[in-house]
């Protein structure tokens, strides 16, 4: 099998044995799984239950026993090459609410290398999201609005959404989840969210859905 072929079939992220102390607290309790491209993943579960410990092995944020693979590289050694094609997007209320739209927008472009401010204004048409408008004075409406313009603007391979529709009612979620799986998901693009509520019709891609639990 040819160097191409390998690639192609390589999983976005691959852990094996993912270990977490927190003093003598263990967190993470030798985690093994596999997420191919292409997969819509969730990873469920209560508070404290390790979501947020997993992510930063994933990202590279901490240090952790096992073996922790992201696009083939180790996200702890390599962090700063693999987030040219990794992003992470925290939950609507981490959106800097002194902030104007277009200034969210200027901000994002200098911190992430594939965000496209063109793309994301374009999400926004037909909308009541202005560019002048500052992100405190929007609607809960609004706001989910801007932030799925701000996740589908981002070109990235792996796409990391951590309790992306938190404090939103089921009929934002609902949206959120739509249009996320008609206008960003494609066959090369994984996504992987971590929520502590599951409904497999929001969360599901019309070919592949797939759960991990955190316990």
């Amino acid at each position: 099998m040819n160097d191409l072929a390998q690639t192609s079939l390589a999983p976005i992220v691959s852990a094996r044995g993912l270990r977490k102390h927190f003093g003598k607290t263990e967190i993470l309790h030798g985690l093994d799984f596999d997420i191919p491209a292409g997969r819509i993943y969730g990873l469920v579960g209560h508070n404290g239950a390790g979501k947020t410990t997993t992510l930063n092995a994933i990202l590279g944020l901490t240090s952790y026993e096992g073996t922790v693979r992201v696009l083939g590289e180790d996200p702890f050694a390599r962090r700063a090459a693999l987030m040219e094609n990794v992003a992470f997007i925290s939950d609507v209320a981490s959106l800097p609410r002194f902030l104007r739209v277009r200034e969210l927008f200027a901000l994002l472009t200098n911190i992430h290398p594939r965000f496209s401010p063109e793309k994301a204004r374009s999400f926004l048409e037909g909308t009541d999201v202005k560019m002048e408008a500052r992100i405190k004075n929007l609607s809960k409406g609004m706001i989910a609005q801007l932030h799925l313009a701000v996740v589908m603007a981002i070109d990235a391979k792996l796409l990391v959404l951590d309790e992306p529709t938190l404090g939103l009612d089921i009929t934002y979620r609902k949206r959120f989840y739509r249009r996320l799986l008609e206008d960003y998901m494609t066959e090369e693009r994984t996504l992987l969210i971590t929520t502590t509520r599951w409904t497999r019709s929001s969360s599901c891609s019309p070919t592949s859905c797939s759960s991990a639990r955190a316990s």
